[in-house]
């Protein structure tokens, strides 16, 4: 089973705990599959009304983070905490979660690397000397003035 990771010691791991893709190692993270309570996953019905219920609350979350990526609040945290209840049921959703940890990681490998610091460093101080100047520029035409505040001249 291809879980998106390039790890070579990453090994999937069934709901019932044995190794599906691996050469006998331990799994580095908890297996895939649901992580409802034993008495709830004995109980066929039970079962899928709490696969129900975690999919209605895992998506009333997502929903809420979506509404917040263009208002104020913490819209992509709540997005992935909402992907985060579907992954205590959903095999795909732990799978993108996994995948999503590993490129969160690996950007943030790229983000610390030395010389892309000092690349984002020069861009930043590139693009606020140019908002100065343009800050500037307005400053020394229309004064102090709000822009809806300007008469026509």
């Amino acid at each position: 089973m291809n879980t998106g990771s390039n790890e070579p010691g990453e090994v999937a791991v069934a709901a019932n705990g044995a190794n599906v893709g691996g050469e006998g190692e331990a799994p580095q993270e908890q297996g895939l599959g649901s992580r409802a309570p034993e008495f709830v996953k004995a109980r066929r019905v039970l079962h899928l009304s709490w696969q129900v219920g975690v999919f209605v609350i895992g998506l009333a979350v997502v929903v809420a983070g979506i509404i917040m990526l263009p208002l104020p609040g913490p819209g992509w945290i709540v997005i992935f905490g909402g992907m985060a209840i579907w992954a205590t049921e959903f095999v795909w959703a732990q799978l993108v979660l996994r995948w999503t940890k590993r490129k969160v990681t690996e950007a943030t490998a790229r983000a610390l690397d030395p010389k892309v610091r000092r690349r984002n460093i020069v861009l930043t101080s590139i693009g606020l000397v140019i908002i100065g100047v343009l800050m500037g520029i307005y400053v020394w035409k229309f004064g102090f003035e709000m822009p809806w505040n300007i008469k026509d001249q």
